[in-house]
């Protein structure tokens, strides 16, 4: 690639082939990989843009080259449609999902030539007699016919080809046993709709209840806002693994800058080692997220000292919290919470965080931190806000059963480092400055009684309503400029007259192609790029 302008911010973007090219693999990486292609399901927890997508993209790719001498088979499946499914059926989703995970089942055993020969399993997986390769089977139209129910809420949906559990298990078996397979190894991408906690816990009782020797499920997941259910154990039901780069490692600025290098042409590959020290400074701004980091090297240019003070100012002061607060216009239920998390880290966990600093300077001493611990019994108002904080990633959950002053026991959070130096006057002294005495053995306190603690328990109660509404029918009405789209794909879709979110999901790819400079390949890759765009607005 020859610029930042070029950057792909998201996975859904880049082919799958594509995919280990752009690989930068730390120690946890491989580790996690590792975890993925074992026969113990794993759950991975992570922030938008911290690279989950990308760990199960590599998994799958990786293990599609070992096939031929491991026989397990990736599946690669991706709910990220959960959003739009909107019937009066209670089992919507189960079967959604199902329907779903066949399809993807069959469509990989046909990339790999397994089934030129449909066996009477495939059958069951297809929901009917299996035809050309290529053809939907029924199945398929049962689970696109979910998805378009948005277009027509409450209508029910066919989904009597649909199979139980225990036959799509059967079925399952018997494929592997037909084509000596040793196991099917699943991959699920945006497991649920995370303003939709009934979807989450249907999904992981669905997630639960499908291992089998022949399959093995794992999944990815927001941190603090997966609602697991009541009948799923994470201890016994699945392994969780927590997807955060070590700020702290020795290696950790020197593969941030790998991944950048990965798409960047000779001119910005250039300024990065001319201007090591502003890059790094944006390393360390982002905590880790390389989606944020690639935004942000495109935003910063050449990545000049004016450039970036000016990049880490205005993203961290403007775009990141614009995200965040954007939530209460969505999901109206949590807004007391999203402004209140707003106001907490504004004004009370940054200037603490600041202070500290200050002050060990003033005394000479070496420590800094961007760290701060909240009682385990603070009102759950608190750790709800705390968990969409987290979700945005402007706080980062570290770890629990942290012991802090007079043996009290909390959670440890961190604060996004750009989000903590942007008030600075001068952000990359001020990154320069922290990273060099930075510890987590450093934090701010706040006791489950702090005033705003008190507060915000007082104005939403005790008890946060998870099953809140999706209010499926504003979001389709936001305009586009609420999408995570470039200038000139804003500017494109509104010339063929695509202005609401809506009108962006439903318009045909010869619509797109209505646009100036738009031929049938770049709508295809457009229309991929739109819908990831939609997708990732209506889950919030």
């Amino acid at each position: 690639m020859n610029d930042s302008k070029s950057f792909v911010f998201r996975t859904e973007d880049i082919r799958p082939e594509e995919i280990l090219d752009l690989f930068v693999p730390t120690e946890r990486d491989m580790q996690l990989i590792s975890a993925l292609k074992s026969a113990s399901p794993v759950v991975l927890e992570g922030s938008r843009g911290t690279g989950k997508s990308f760990l199960l993209r590599v998994c799958e790719q990786q293990q599609m080259a070992d096939f031929s001498a491991t026989r397990v088979v990736p599946v690669y499946v991706s709910f990220v449609k959960s959003s739009l499914l909107s019937t009066k059926n209670e089992q919507q989703f189960q079967h959604w999902m199902l329907a779903r995970l066949a399809s993807r089942v069959l469509r990989t055993l046909y990339q790999l030539g397994l089934l030129a020969k449909p066996t009477p399993s495939a059958v069951v997986l297809a929901g009917s007699q299996v035809g050309a390769a290529g053809e939907m089977t029924e199945l398929e139209k049962v689970a696109q016919r979910f998805e378009d129910s948005f277009k027509h809420p409450g209508v029910l949906v066919d989904d009597s080809a649909v199979p139980d559990v225990e036959s799509f298990k059967d079925a399952i078996q018997d494929l592997c046993e037909d084509l000596g397979l040793r196991r099917i190894n699943v991959l699920f991408d945006e497991a649920a709709h995370i303003f939709r906690p009934e979807q989450q816990r249907q999904f992981f009782t669905l997630f639960r209840d499908l291992r089998s020797p022949y399959m093995t499920c794992n999944a990815a997941v927001y941190p603090g806002v997966t609602s697991y259910g009541p009948s799923f154990e994470a201890v016994h039901d699945a392994q969780i693994e927590s997807l955060n780069r070590d700020i702290h490692a020795a290696t950790y600025r020197e593969q941030m800058r790998e991944i950048v290098m990965k798409q960047s042409g000779a001119e910005l590959q250039s300024d990065i080692e001319r201007y090591g020290e502003n890059f790094d400074a944006l390393a360390l701004a982002v905590s880790g997220n390389p989606r944020l980091l690639l935004k942000t090297v495109s935003l910063a240019g050449r990545l000049r000292a004016s450039e970036v003070q000016s990049v880490l100012k205005d993203f961290y002061r403007t775009a990141i919290w614009a995200e965040h607060s954007a939530l209460a216009e969505r999901y109206p239920g949590h807004k007391a919470m999203i402004d209140w998390g707003r106001t907490f880290v504004e004004t009370n966990a940054i200037p603490d965080a600041v202070l500290k600093n200050e002050s060990w300077k003033a005394e000479g001493k070496p420590e800094r931190t961007c760290y701060f611990w909240v009682h385990r019994d603070s009102p759950e108002a608190v750790v709800e806000a705390l968990r969409l904080l987290a979700y945005t990633g402007v706080i980062t959950k570290m770890d629990s059963g942290i012991v802090a002053t007079r043996r009290d026991i909390g959670t440890r959070y961190a604060i996004n480092i750009g989000c903590l130096a942007a008030p600075s006057s001068n952000p990359v002294a001020f990154i320069s400055e922290l990273k060099r005495g930075l510890t987590i053995k450093r934090f701010t306190e706040y006791g489950q009684n702090h005033a705003p603690f008190v507060e915000i328990a007082a104005r939403v109660g005790g008890a946060i309503d998870a099953d809140l509404s999706t209010a499926l029918e504003q979001l389709m009405k936001a305009p586009i400029s609420e999408l995570d789209l470039t200038d000139y794909q804003q500017w494109a879709l509104k010339t063929v007259g695509i202005e609401t979110v809506g009108e962006a999901l439903t318009s045909s790819e010869a619509t797109f192609q209505k646009a100036m400079y738009i031929g049938p390949v770049r709508s295809r890759k457009m229309m991929n790029v739109v819908t990831a765009a939609v997708m990732e607005f209506l889950s919030g």
